[in-house]
């Protein structure tokens, strides 16, 4: 194995340096205060700016004399995160909280106007809920969609005309402010599920960490002290490896 920086490029690392003092503010900076955040010459930080420019990874404010991630920098981790490198990510914390809950944990994701079951980690138990993934289901009936909804829009339910409209916003206002979703019998009956979103740097929803299990084990009491701390924090943990920061949300 190879020792780590041997081979480094330093124009390419300043570069990746830049992209990310970028990425983790929400005000657009400077040349001037990146160069004294990254230590780097006046030359150095503007020609490595221009030609990042030139790719479109970076966009310059021409009134203002700012910088900002271009569309191709969002464009490139779009990718990313819609490759197998998106489920790599994920699948090391779904099997974390299978094994600390013993219950089948799924990461779910938003796609056209459903909630796609992308992956999952079985549990040990005899008595077990159905294996769903491919499968795919409307927002409204399972905390996954309920979750991913509640950080977004709620057009989509108005557009179709979803019945007790109003109630659904109370819950989805509720759901955003503890972070988790919890449901029961929507999937199915004697089905509880629950959720918490994932982020990216940019605040985007990733998707959702998901558990399904027979409601008779989801007691109250299991779900507020063990199910949703540990759900939250296995959330938090994906967030922040794709880089998301409540700093800047």
């Amino acid at each position: 194995m190879r020792e780590k920086g041997l081979y480094s490029v330093q124009a390419v690392v300043k570069a990746i340096d830049l992209l990310e003092a970028l990425a983790q503010g929400s005000e657009r900076p400077t040349i001037i205060v990146l160069e004294k955040k990254l230590g780097l010459s006046h030359n150095k930080a503007f020609r490595l700016l221009a030609t990042l420019e030139d790719k479109g990874l970076v966009e310059r404010n021409s009134t203002t004399n700012t910088y900002s991630l271009g569309l191709q920098a969002f464009e490139m981790a779009q990718h990313i995160l819609k490759s197998d490198n998106l489920i790599r990510i994920v699948h090391p914390i779904m099997v974390d909280l299978a094994r600390k809950l013993d219950e089948a944990v799924y990461f779910t994701i938003a796609n056209n106007d459903e909630v796609l079951f992308l992956d999952m980690v079985d549990s040990f138990q005899q008595i077990k809920t159905a294996d769903l993934v491919g499968r795919r289901f409307p927002f409204f009936t399972n905390a996954a969609g309920k979750v991913i909804k509640s950080v977004s829009s709620i057009d989509l339910f108005k557009r179709r005309g979803i019945p007790n409209i109003r109630e659904l916003e109370i819950e989805l206002k509720e759901i955003s402010r503890k972070g988790v979703a919890v449901d029961f019998n929507g999937l199915g009956e004697g089905i509880c599920s629950v959720a918490v979103v994932i982020r990216d740097y940019a605040g985007k929803v990733v998707g959702a960490l998901t558990l399904l299990a027979p409601s008779f084990r989801m007691l109250q009491e299991r779900l507020e002290q063990e199910v949703i701390p540990s759900m939250l924090e296995g959330g938090e943990l994906l967030s922040m490896k794709f880089g998301y920061s409540r700093a800047y949300s």
